[in-house]
């Protein structure tokens, strides 16, 4: 065989290994920093199209009936760019859907628990690797069907994100319910596999997979966060999965779970039925009223971790936190009912749901009140992240507060379909879990890649968020106090609500400031990730373990066995010369004998 033929096979072999390695380190990635940081970029670019169907939103209720920049002409050039009732209700459909499946679920339990959990505990990995990356492979079905839905008749789902039968079990029912409907069961139905795969693993990591002195009393609030978020999801999950499939069934299979006897819709043959559309409901909120847990806690654990950071103090009440974490878990999974005071349930089953949701309330103030036992009297650092993590206590007060009314069951009746429930769970969703996400990507991102981020355009984004989120979504309890309702794409044909139109102006202006601002996020993130500072091992000199691996960390982890000493969150303590005391470090009197 000639040289050149050797050389040639060589390159080929070169470059078949080359290739190879690339999509196995950086693709098909079983390392769980690389797939949180899959799951991070996936799910920030999701982020984007729900702002965008949020500004849709908007629009129409500012401006009802005028041409929708982009989407008006682009869909509906014949009308003059004025968008169908029909499409209002595809847009709030997919924009819960896009935010909620696609966004703060797998920001928070696939980019930070698959990014965190090994690190923080002292771990070379996850449990089970393949596993992982299939947790993540298995969202990309979940995105092409919801994205697919697009692109169908009537341009997506629109029976709303909890798809109350029988409008989502009927294909006649709305110009939304046909294949758009299927491909938005199918979505949801994958993003519970990854998230199921996600929880398996997670358990068994935290439990299993501790380093040396980690004890469970030692963990982060974060850890603890991530492993209550992943008991929800191995026992609600199984749930809205089989409900799933069997409102699958009806569509497709004619089956009569969720279909009344007889039922004809826009003049479409009688189905058989024979069903309770009520069931669908229940199994629905059995899983979803958890998932408002699974969507909170994890942004409750690190917004803890960032608060005793940069107050330079101990977590106030660990123990407690931990329980109260605990208790939110174990009362989630009984007060389903308070989403369904409207169906017609019994008397005596109302006030056992409403006493339970008020009980919720709880270890929901335990935290809040040590949370502000944390702050109190330390030597806060205004930092980015910490205004962040500050602006997420106080918005979940006003989120937690508003929820109180709603716990109430003839309070809930007046107010259940009015703007006041969508300003509670964006107080509770936007204003609390998106703000804890933006404060835990500034504290983590130089540890995710080894770079600082710019701190004046983090506080400039900080601020201006803060604002035009405040203007957009506490103008809402106006709105909902009036009686304004959700849902409607034309609320001012009553003439009951035609004095609202310019308070709905003022928050379709400041809800397009608040997804403009975004673009100084961006540019910092991306000009950072090449350009930033680089950062050492530990930039905010905090105690938890993922802070004594390099930065970025390597393959491994850590380049030392990490023993633990203590907990997370020994700040001023006299037993070390600084103001941080780390889990990693020997006790003084340890340190003086090796000396």
């Amino acid at each position: 065989m000639s040289t050149t033929t050797i050389d040639s096979h060589t390159q080929a072999a070169s470059h078949e290994m080359s290739v190879g390695s690339f999509l196995s380190t950086y693709v098909f990635s079983r390392d769980h920093k690389v797939i949180g940081i899959q799951f991070l970029f996936s799910t920030l670019i999701w982020f984007i199209v729900g702002g965008l169907l949020a500004l849709g939103i908007r629009w129409q209720l500012a401006w009802p009936w005028s041409n929708m920049p982009v989407i008006g002409n682009m869909l509906f050039s014949a009308e003059g760019g004025q968008i169908s009732p029909e499409f209002y209700t595809v847009l709030v459909t997919m924009h819960a859907t896009v935010m909620i499946f696609l966004v703060i679920i797998p920001i928070l339990a696939g980019a930070f628990g698959n990014f965190l959990i090994p690190l923080m505990i002292g771990a070379d990995d996850m449990a089970f690797p393949t596993l992982n990356m299939l947790s993540y492979w298995f969202m990309w079905p979940a995105f092409i069907f919801f994205g697919a839905a697009f692109f169908t008749d009537g341009y997506g789902a629109a029976a709303g994100w909890t798809s109350y039968p029988p409008l989502s079990a009927m294909t006649t029912a709305a110009p939304g319910s046909g294949n758009a409907q299927t491909y938005w069961l199918l979505g949801v139905t994958f993003v519970g596999v990854s998230s199921m795969l996600g929880s398996v693993n997670y358990m068994t990591t935290i439990i299993q997979m501790r380093a040396p002195g980690m004890t469970m009393f030692r963990l982060p609030l974060t850890i603890w966060g991530m492993f209550i978020t992943a008991l929800l999801q191995a026992f609600a999950l199984p749930v809205l999965t089989a409900a799933g499939f069997m409102l699958l069934a009806d569509r497709l299979f004619g089956t009569g779970f969720f279909l009344p006897e007889a039922l004809s819709v826009n003049n479409s043959p009688m189905v058989s039925g024979g069903g309770q559309p009520l069931l669908w409901q229940h199994l629905f909120w059995f899983y979803s009223h958890p998932a408002v847990y699974i969507m909170i806690l994890p942004a409750m654990g690190m917004v803890s971790d960032i608060l005793a950071c940069f107050a330079r103090k101990p977590i106030f009440g660990y123990k407690p936190m931990v329980y109260s974490i605990c208790g939110i878990a174990g009362l989630g999974f009984i007060v389903w009912g308070h989403h369904m005071f409207v169906s017609g349930m019994n008397p005596g089953l109302g006030m056992t749901f409403m006493v339970a949701t008020m009980m919720i309330a709880l270890p929901s103030a335990v935290k809040t009140f040590n949370w502000l036992g944390t702050i109190y009297g330390g030597k806060v650092r205004f930092a980015t992240p910490m205004l962040f993590a500050l602006s997420f206590v106080s918005m979940f007060v006003i989120g937690g507060l508003s929820g109180i009314f709603m716990a109430a069951t003839p309070v809930d009746i007046v107010i259940h379909d009015t703007y006041f429930i969508v300003a509670h769970f964006h107080y509770v969703l936007f204003a609390g879990t998106a703000m804890a996400v933006f404060g835990s990507i500034y504290f983590w991102f130089p540890k995710m890649f080894g770079r600082m981020m710019n701190e004046t355009l983090g506080k400039i984004h900080f601020a201006l968020t803060f604002l035009f989120m405040n203007g957009t979504f506490f103008t809402m309890h106006i709105l909902g106090a009036g009686g304004f309702p959700r849902r409607l794409a034309d609320p001012y044909h009553y003439p009951t609500f035609s004095h609202m139109l310019s308070m709905n102006q003022f928050m379709t202006i400041c809800a397009i400031g608040m997804v403009a601002v975004q673009v100084i996020f961006a540019v910092n993130f991306f000009y950072s990730l090449f350009w930033g500072p680089k950062a050492g091992r530990n930039p905010w000199h905090a105690n938890g373990l993922e802070w004594q691996a390099p930065s970025p960390p390597g393959h491994g982890n850590f380049d030392f066995q990490p023993i633990v000493y203590r907990g997370p969150y020994e700040y001023g303590s006299p037993e070390s010369d600084e103001d941080f005391y780390p889990q990693t470090m020997p006790p003084k009197q340890e340190r003086a004998e090796l000396a």
